[in-house]
């Protein structure tokens, strides 16, 4: 038996740090990821893709947004998409679900929707046991019906659940949709296949999460995230091969740097453009800039990092900027009078003084230079 798991699509899902462009740009491709599932199942010779909750982001997506992941998945008619509820779009009555059944999903497309074992392969030697969440959270362990469910003999029992595996809450048993480490083993499992983490990460021997296919955070580009499993069973009793798969597109990176001075800057373009030189289109930057720069540096950080490496990425994110120390000789580059002048000591003033307009003031002191920087040029 071979198969394809993947889980945690959220197709629809927003990111509230990115431009409606960038984010139309993201949403786009965790569409586009299913068409890369489906050639790695093809490619990999797995008649079987199982996705462990959380197709969707939220409960109500658009008509658009609910039609959209079932279209990319009729695509691919010679391969069975299983799927089941998560904790995002958890099965409810008029949810999402009964809105994805009315719409006549394609027939290669399964929709788990009960507890029950179902045969999942045309000859029945292997037996899909999906576990159901009726609610976002629930505090009791959604795989524990699978200990006693019944199959025939001697077939291969692959289990499908969405939860955590561990207790995060400060209080034992408050973790919700909390799964037993050794629900394999209980429930006499070849293998389980888990969502909600949003990495790669094997739990055991027969029990594994898959990961979101497209990375969705800056803190995930480290963790497996972007990636899909082929699982590999020889038989009821054999230990699974587990082969993550890299099916992402977009690489999420932090990035750490103090400036000082121009060469300091100079050495932060090149760094973020040898990221990844052939494909800078692909990454999402979270830049933390430190340091202090004069303002003629301020304004060429502007140019190089905040204009020219950011229009060459998907996204760059400024978590912490460099403070701005303008000196006598900055200033005197807006002329000795005239409002512009006047405009830039009053700001300099305030950049100067602590207090909740300090920020504000350097920021339109480098825009102010940056303006008139580019008014004497032309």
């Amino acid at each position: 038996m071979r198969f394809v798991h993947s889980s945690d699509w959220q197709i629809g899902k927003t990111f509230n740090f990115a431009s409606d462009e960038v984010l139309r740009v993201l949403q786009a491709e965790r569409l586009e990821v299913i068409n890369r599932l489906g050639e790695l199942a093809r490619a990999q010779g797995a008649a079987d893709v199982l996705v462990a909750g959380d197709i969707y982001d939220y409960e109500t997506p658009s008509d658009r947004t609910l039609r959209q992941p079932l279209e990319r998945m009729r695509q691919f008619p010679d391969l069975r998409w299983h799927l089941i509820p998560g904790n995002h779009d958890f099965l409810q009555p008029n949810g999402v679900w009964d809105r994805v059944r009315r719409s006549a999903p394609p027939e290669n497309i399964r929709l788990h929707l009960e507890p029950n074992p179902v045969a999942m392969t045309p000859d029945g030697s292997v037996w899909l046991l999906p576990s159901v969440l009726n609610r976002r959270h629930t505090l009791n362990d959604p795989t524990l019906w699978m200990d006693e469910a019944e199959t025939p003999e001697g077939v291969m029992r692959i289990g499908m659940a969405h939860g955590s595996v561990r207790e995060f809450g400060s209080q034992p048993g408050e973790q919700p949709n909390l799964i037993a480490l050794d629900r394999a083993a209980r429930a006499g499992l070849a293998y389980l296949a888990l969502g909600d983490w949003h990495g790669f990460n094997r739990i055991g021997e027969r029990c594994a999460y898959s990961g979101t296919p497209e990375i969705d955070g800056f803190d995930k580009g480290g963790d497996g995230g972007g990636s899909a499993l082929v699982v590999s069973i020889d038989g009821p009793n054999a230990v699974p091969t587990i082969t993550p798969h890299r099916v992402g597109r977009f690489s999420w990176k932090r990035v750490q740097a103090t400036l000082t001075s121009r060469d300091e800057i100079e050495a932060l373009e090149n760094r973020l453009r040898s990221l990844d030189p052939q494909n800078l289109s692909s990454l999402l930057v979270w830049l933390d800039a430190e340091g202090h720069l004069t303002l003629e540096d301020m304004t060429l950080f502007d140019e190089k990092i905040l204009t020219g490496v950011e229009a060459a990425l998907c996204l760059l994110r400024l978590g912490k900027r460099p403070e701005l120390v303008a000196s006598e000789a900055d200033l005197s580059t807006f002329g000795e009078a005239g409002v512009v002048s006047r405009a830039a000591i009053r700001l300099q003033t305030l950049s100067a003084a602590p207090g909740p307009e300090q920020q504000h003031a350097m920021a339109a002191l480098q825009r102010l230079a940056v303006l008139w920087r580019s008014e004497r040029s032309a």
